[in-house]
C-alpha cells in the first residue's frame, strides 16, 4: 500500500468545485448580517481558513499528493436560517484537487461554527439545531477547460 504512483502521468489542469451548508439560528444569521459576532466577520476568516486548509490537504489525508495550487476560491450564500459554502480550487497537476476543495469547504463551514458557537448553544451546552450538511463535489474537471 501506500500512495499511488502519479510520477507517469501528464501535468494537466484540474479544477474541482465543492459546496456544503450550515444551518444556523436566524438569530444567529442576522448577527452575522449586522457585523457583531464577537470574534469578528466569519465569513471573511472562513474564507482565508479554506484557502489555508485546501493548501495544507496533503498534510491532513495521507494518501494526498502535496499540488501547488494555483487558486483557491471561496463564496458564501447566506439564507435566513443557512449558508452555503462553495469552494473552487485549480490547479496544473498529475492528480485532482477535488480532496483539496472538499478539505477547504469544510473548514469554512467549521470556522463558521467556531465563531458562532456561543449563539448557537442552548441552555444545556448543547446545539441541537445546528448543523453541516451536504459537502459534496458539485464538479471535477481535467484537461483543456
Amino acid at each position: 500500500m501506500g500512495m499511488i504512483d502519479v510520477g507517469e502521468k501528464p501535468v494537466i489542469h484540474r479544477k474541482a468545485e465543492t459546496t456544503g451548508t450550515i444551518y444556523l439560528s436566524s438569530k444567529t444569521i442576522e448577527e452575522i448580517n449586522a457585523g457583531r459576532i464577537k470574534k469578528g466577520n466569519p465569513l471573511q476568516v472562513a474564507e482565508i481558513t479554506a484557502m489555508n486548509a485546501a493548501k495544507q490537504t496533503h498534510l491532513l489525508i495521507p494518501h494526498c499528493h502535496q499540488i501547488p495550487l494555483d487558486t483557491v476560491s471561496v463564496a458564501f450564500q447566506v439564507s435566513e436560517d443557512s449558508i452555503e459554502a462553495r469552494c473552487l480550487v485549480k490547479a496544473q497537476a498529475k492528480t485532482g484537487v477535488e480532496m483539496e476543495a472538499l478539505v477547504g469547504v469544510s473548514v469554512a463551514l467549521n470556522t463558521v461554527w467556531d465563531m458562532v458557537k456561543y449563539l448557537e448553544k442552548d441552555e444545556q451546552g448543547q446545539y441541537p439545531d445546528t448543523r453541516i450538511t451536504d459537502i459534496r463535489v458539485l464538479k471535477k474537471e481535467k484537461g483543456d477547460s
